[in-house]
């Protein structure tokens, strides 16, 4: 197998040991994996990329993982390898594959009906709940996050009047047109590397600025001409947890208020903060609340909430047809059964609380290990979720994380790990811990992670 030497490398590696454990690493792989590869070539005649989702194949192993079965926090693939999954479907499988209660709730559902268009109990249990916890009283349902958030913009569109809105850069709403934008570097707006531009013209739509930079995002909303702000109340894209500073989401509500904006908060990959998300545990005071992946244990769905003041713009709107909202498996008997097990059953404190702990494990092996081998990096969590960045300080906002810096050695340390039995998200290289994560698992990464590392960092004075 040739070489590719990492063009990029993270400060503290060594680029020569790097470039020789990725090889091996990948070879490793490879070797181990023979029903897996031969699957992927008959994949490669029906499937895009031979993937069931094109992005999987700019996962890190050159050949992708191909999953038996998945049980509790662990995974079994098609070679017989027993995997400790902290990647947890970049949150989806938030509380194991195979929560009990998710999983006698669709049990009993499935004898009652799957599909059906109709009303149930469970939906006003759930909407309720949901009111409960995040503060917002009216709730509809959706089939992903991604639609959340689009039928979250449409309605503050409908209420505002305006068209465009804004996000901040390099975060991520799921496969939304008018959030696939960045910000160049002479500060321009330009669609996502990778989205065609021909998909949607984002310099008409959409405005962007950088997280924390409040400066900027008055600017953006002084012309009045912005419906709303979509954000997640940390930014957990592109291999770090970037927390708002100080006084960064009082001030957001204030502008969004006197420029009469309205604000989306996307609670979907943030909901391991903690059993109210970053709402609660920031005290956010939103006009729209998006989510989706995990809300439902593993079953595709989604939700929105909203103020009495959009429910009213979106009963006029909707008076006489749908709108564009909504679909015919939105709020599904299936998926609103299991929401309403994970909404009482699962998202507890206690359940958080051990999520939490492990989490801080979790982190404290991590940082041990940079500060043995004096690495300038840095470790984040939020809740149940840790990230790592090539940065000696807390990024303040995702622009400095891009360019990517150490993608070889982010491939490389996903490859070590899962060669020896433990997978984080092969996106960003997070780390999940669910309920039914153990801490022998959190163990067992810690020594692989020092290992890695050891094998990878630069020799002092070097």
């Amino acid at each position: 197998m040739t070489s590719d030497r990492p063009s990029t490398v993270p400060p503290g590696i060594d680029p020569d040991r790097l470039a020789a454990l990725l090889d091996a690493e990948r070879a490793r792989w490879v070797q181990a994996r023979p029903r897996a590869a031969a699957l992927r070539e008959r994949a490669r005649l029906s499937q895009l990329h031979g993937t069931p989702q094109h992005w999987i194949s700019q996962f890190p192993p050159p050949i992708p993982l191909v999953v038996d079965r998945a049980v509790g926090a662990r995974l079994y693939d098609t070679d017989g390898h027993e995997y400790a999954d902290f990647g947890l479907a970049a949150t989806a499988a938030l509380w194991g594959h195979d929560h009990p209660a998710v999983v006698a709730a669709l049990r009993d559902q499935l004898d009652r009906g799957s599909v059906t268009l109709w009303a149930g109990e469970d939906h006003v249990a759930v909407t309720e709940e949901l009111a409960r916890r995040f503060g917002l009283p009216f709730w509809q349902f959706t089939v992903s996050a991604s639609d959340a958030n689009r039928f979250a913009l449409l309605l503050a569109r409908v209420t505002t009047g305006r068209q465009k809105i804004l996000v901040f850069h390099r975060a991520y709403h799921g496969s939304l047109e008018q959030a696939g934008v960045v910000l160049t570097a002479d500060g321009e707006v330009a669609p996502e590397p990778g989205v065609d531009p021909n998909g949607v013209d984002v310099r008409q739509t959409t405005k962007v600025v950088e997280f924390n930079d409040l400066d900027a995002l008055e600017r953006a909303l002084a012309p009045r001409d912005v419906a709303a702000v979509l954000a997640e109340p940390v930014l957990t894209n592109g291999g770090a947890v970037i927390r708002p500073e100080p006084g960064f989401h009082a001030a957001l509500r204030d502008l969004t208020r006197r420029t009469g904006t309205l604000l989306i908060i996307d609670e979907t990959q943030t909901i391991p903060a903690g059993p109210g998300g970053c709402t609660r545990e920031f005290g956010l005071d939103p006009d729209l609340i998006t989510m989706g992946k995990s809300i439902a244990g593993g079953v595709p769905a989604g939700l929105y909430g909203m103020s009495g003041e959009v429910a009213a713009a979106a009963e006029r709107y909707t008076e006489h047809g749908d709108g564009g909202l909504g679909s015919t498996m939105a709020g599904g008997p299936l998926a609103v059964r299991a929401m309403r097990a994970v909404l009482t059953e699962v998202m507890t404190d206690k359940n958080y609380a051990h999520m939490s702990r492990l989490a801080a494990r979790y982190e404290r092996d991590v940082a041990a290990v940079i500060a043995e081998h004096g690495l300038p990096w840095h470790v984040g969590r939020l809740g149940g979720r840790v990230s790592y960045a090539f940065t000696p300080a807390p990024p303040r906002n995702a622009g400095q994380l891009y360019p990517r810096v150490g993608s070889s050695a982010r491939q490389a340390l996903w490859l070590y790990l899962a060669n020896r039995g433990v997978v984080i998200n092969a996106m960003s290289g997070a780390a999940l811990m669910s309920p039914m994560t153990a801490e022998s698992d959190v163990e067992l990464h810690g020594a692989l992670f020092a290992e890695a590392i050891g094998a990878l960092a630069a020799k002092k004075g070097r």
